[in-house]
């Protein structure tokens, strides 16, 4: 089964309780439940669900993941589990260690499939799908449908049923959508110094960069203006770090969280009340996925997009996306427009090669 729906509806809910009620007791080691998510953060967030879910069940749950000691979960996996939530990765590692049994799994969930195969993911999967047993029940969630995807369903699935909430690619109705045209980097910079000074609209903010190296830059340029306010997050963290870190905006310690697109898939993060993406994604569905993480559970939300002439591409391809077009707003009058550029904005210049070179001497395969 394939189900889609946008992001922030309760798809994790959708289809651990159906599981969770259809389980019984069981002695045995091996699991029987099998739940791939793409991230640490979203392993322990599943599992942290699950367990409030099986509070009054003899249900015993396992998260695996990265980052930690691989003999640790070795031990952990020998003491026997039902349910397995894990990342692709990791999971891998521990079968061909034969620390663990995938015989006994009767049900594959595969949470945000999507950013699974974006991930690079598609090697690990396709290798646990011969280690699965053939007779099980595959269940795929997503708030995207692309072609990966739909290519990996017809390549190892047998006549998937696909159940839609709404056309792939739909944004929720509750998140007011905006955007701003910036000419650069450290206009982009002013223009949110200018913004997030406003702490009774902007209450919490998740700030998406396009990469790590962006993502610490950002940081870097706001941390002197709102010090204790904001925080930093991306794959380069340590586990304690970004664990803490998630801990620190979710409880109103930090109001402004910059990060990269490792927060954009499934985390339930409370009451986020603007989305701002600093840099337009070059594939539409990471946006649609990066703004769902405000407006959820049917509360109002608010998604801020700068872009600079070189992305208005990618702008509109998100608009065709979602068949609609995003209002743009007036820069600030007093807003500050930067002169200086970083490297990645400045225009490359071509060393000429001097003509007087071949007459020096210079081999001919120099010139070339």
């Amino acid at each position: 089964m394939v189900g889609i729906a946008q992001t922030g509806t309760g798809k994790t809910l959708a289809y651990l309780l159906p599981l969770l009620r259809d389980l019984p007791f069981d002695k045995q080691v091996n699991p029987r439940i099998l739940i791939l998510v793409p991230t640490r953060e979203l392993v322990m967030q599943v599992v942290e669900q699950i367990e409030a879910l099986t509070a009054y069940m003899t249900i015993r749950i396992l998260g695996i993941y990265g980052g930690v000691n691989i003999n640790t979960q070795k031990l952990e996996v020998a003491k026997g589990a039902d349910i397995v939530v894990a990342t692709p990765g990791r999971l891998y590692d521990l079968v061909l260690a034969r620390a663990l049994y995938l015989k006994a799994v009767k049900k594959l969930v595969i949470d945000e499939v999507d950013v699974m195969l974006d991930l690079g993911f598609r090697f690990q999967l396709t290798n646990l799908f011969e280690l699965l047993p053939e007779k099980r029940q595959n269940i795929m969630f997503s708030a995207t449908m692309t072609d990966e995807v739909d290519e990996l369903i017809r390549d190892f699935f047998i006549s998937p049923v696909t159940v839609s909430i709404a056309v792939s690619g739909t944004p929720l109705t509750n998140i007011q959508q905006s955007c701003y045209p910036v000419p650069n980097f450290y206009t982009k910079i002013n223009l949110l110094k200018h913004l997030l000074s406003d702490k009774k609209i902007f209450e919490k903010v998740l700030l998406f960069a396009p990469s790590k190296k962006y993502a610490d830059r950002i940081y870097a340029a706001l941390e002197p203006v709102f010090t204790n306010a904001i925080g930093v997050i991306h794959a380069n963290k340590s586990q304690n770090y970004r664990i803490q870190s998630i801990d620190q905006f979710n409880s109103g310690s930090f109001r402004i969280l910059v990060t990269t697109d490792v927060m954009a898939r499934g985390l339930d993060l409370d009451r986020i009340s603007h989305v701002i993406n600093f840099d337009t994604p070059a594939f539409p569905e990471n946006y649609m996925h990066r703004i769902g993480r405000t407006g959820r559970a049917e509360h109002e939300g608010y998604s801020i997009l700068l872009f600079t002439e070189n992305e208005e591409e990618d702008k509109l391809a998100i608009e065709v996306l979602m068949a609609y077009e995003i209002p743009v707003l007036p820069l600030p009058d007093e807003l500050e427009i930067a002169t200086e550029l970083i490297p990645d904005e400045r225009p490359r210049i071509l060393e000429k090669i001097h003509i007087n070179a071949r007459r020096r001497g210079c081999p001919r395969t120099c010139l070339s």
